[in-house]
């Protein structure tokens, strides 16, 4: 079988504009119900990228962990590569991928991280090992070995003492914690048949949403 042979028809659904919500945010968490209710595997999984002021892009796979009126959260490590490109180039994009829904949903927008509250009160939630690997990882750092990891996981389940019974409670570290992305463009597809897809896009113009029809 040759990679170029590889095709998949699509006819599960449709979608019109007269189908959808006036509000993307609104549309979107109930195409995100929808793909919960499938049981579809990390359906927070999405591919978030981020370019160099200079316009070199990368892109990666985070997890959504809130969806609110103002925009997409999503927490990792400020000192990271994606966070050093946020830090001089705002401007991101978001892509889901549900195939078995024959799905997909594409974000762009302005990011800027969440205030210090809302990144504590996420921390406090993870389970402890989570909270030791923000502590452990220096990521995207280049390391020797995987004894480097190992050897910094000890360290740091030591000095918060996580083997005891009443272990102290674990600090957030300053260089962890969360974004959200302000969508100015957020379009949903839908797969079709011959590949004459459905394409709905929103626009954000002066505050308000334009929606419209892409060609496939």
């Amino acid at each position: 079988m040759k990679i170029a042979d590889l095709r998949q028809d699509y006819s599960l659904q449709s979608l019109d504009i007269v189908d959808v919500a006036h509000d993307p945010i609104v549309q979107f968490k109930k195409w995100f119900d929808e793909a919960l209710k499938s049981e579809i595997l990390e359906p927070n999984a999405m591919t978030l990228a981020t370019a160099t002021p200079d316009g070199k892009p990368a892109a990666r796979v985070v997890l959504l962990k809130g969806i609110e009126h103002q925009g997409f959260v999503f927490f990792t490590n400020y000192s990271s590569n994606k966070g050093d490109e946020i830090s001089t180039n705002p401007y991101v994009a978001l892509c889901f991928c549900w195939l078995e829904l024959q799905r997909q949903v594409r974000i762009e927008g302005r990011i800027e991280k969440i205030s210090e509250s809302e990144s504590e009160s996420y921390f406090k939630s993870r389970p402890i090992g989570s909270q030791i690997g923000a502590w452990s990882s220096p990521q995207s750092k280049v390391i020797e070995n995987r004894d480097f990891l190992e050897q910094q996981e000890n360290y740091y389940k030591s000095l918060f003492n996580t083997e005891g019974g009443d272990g102290m409670t674990i600090p957030r570290p300053p260089h962890w914690g969360g974004y959200v992305v302000k969508p100015t463009m957020i379009e949903f597809w839908q797969g079709r048949q011959s590949r004459l897809h459905d394409r709905i896009r929103y626009s954000l113009e002066n505050k308000d949403w334009r929606i419209e029809r892409l060609a496939p």
